[in-house]
């Protein structure tokens, strides 16, 4: 009796996943919206794996300055991957860059879309945008988040489609940075969530899973530990120097964390950390940093601006 139990629930499991598999949607048209570095960097990786893309912003002007960076960091790839025969090259450039089209209008274009990714950091402009989308997108179409602050869930709530949304953060450069989070809200069906885990292995990426909790797995171990740095100068128990040296030598990480910090841009972070202290004032990793703020309010933003914690040229 036991063994025919056993039999029926591995056909029935068998019999469910293979049922839900084939219900998973294959994205195959994707939209974009933001063509800044991120939302320029998944377009272009979108299209150099076989995917056709809408690459939407408010003007021409930015779409144009998107366009060349993507071509200018296809040739960068393309340097490598055709190093034997530079012919490839052109191809390469050529036929991703067909793989592009852009517009300003994000409404005309989503009717068709398989996956609407979104990516400006902003929840007021991102909830007015997903609602406004909502109303043209088709019934199937899978709504995206990429994003390192807002709460996904939240987001969700914007649209009529709770069970076809869930959060992509992809990492800078996104075409060098193989790791994707996918977020999965207690509203995204299973469906949506393995739909979005095989479009990011077919871009070539490694999604992990996280549930929809601030700053998900990298930056919520990263950032408490980048601002504990912070604090610990604050303190005067070690000079930033001496920290960045420690954590380079003794941790052997390839950046100390005011040098990270730099490099990440400190309004960027300050952005993150006031999003997470919003959610969540009583906890004590969401804590701001008073020198932080001080940066920020001086418009020190790190390397971008040429002072951080540190002075660049």
């Amino acid at each position: 009796m036991a063994f025919v139990t056993r039999q029926f629930v591995r056909s029935m499991s068998s019999s469910s996943s293979a049922s839900a598999s084939a219900k998973k949607i294959l994205v195959k048209h994707v939209t974009v919206i933001g063509g800044g570095l991120m939302g320029a960097g998944i377009a272009q990786v979108a299209a150099a794996t076989g995917h056709t893309v809408v690459l939407v912003d408010q003007t021409e002007d930015i779409l144009e300055k998107s366009r060349k960076g993507i071509e200018e960091s296809l040739r960068k790839v393309a340097k490598k991957k055709f190093a034997e025969n530079p012919k490839g090259t052109d191809e390469f450039v050529a036929k991703t860059l067909s793989s592009i089209s852009t517009s300003t209008d994000a409404a005309s274009v989503v009717h068709s879309t398989d996956l609407v990714v979104a990516i400006v950091e902003n929840l007021q402009m991102k909830n007015e945008l997903f609602k406004r989308l909502d109303k043209f997108a088709a019934e199937h179409t899978i709504f995206a988040s990429n994003t390192s602050s807002l709460q996904i869930t939240s987001l969700a709530n914007s649209t009529t489609r709770q069970d076809r949304f869930a959060g992509l953060h992809f990492f800078n450069p996104v075409p060098l940075m193989k790791l994707v989070e996918v977020i999965k809200t207690p509203m995204t069906s299973q469906k949506t969530f393995e739909s979005l885990l095989d479009f990011s292995r077919a871009l070539g990426k490694h999604p992990v899973a996280c549930k929809d909790t601030p700053g998900f797995i990298v930056n919520r171990l990263l950032v408490p530990y980048l601002m504990e740095a912070v604090r610990l100068c604050e303190r005067g128990e070690a000079s930033k120097e001496d920290i960045d040296t420690a954590m380079k030598l003794g941790a052997g990480y390839p950046m100390g964390p005011f040098e990270l910090l730099d490099y990440v841009g400190l309004d960027t972070t300050k952005f993150i950390l006031d999003g997470w202290h919003e959610m969540d004032s009583k906890n004590p990793l969401f804590q701001p940093c008073p020198s932080l703020n001080k940066l920020v309010a001086e418009k020190k933003f790190g390397k971008k601006s040429g002072e951080g914690f540190y002075k660049y040229k």
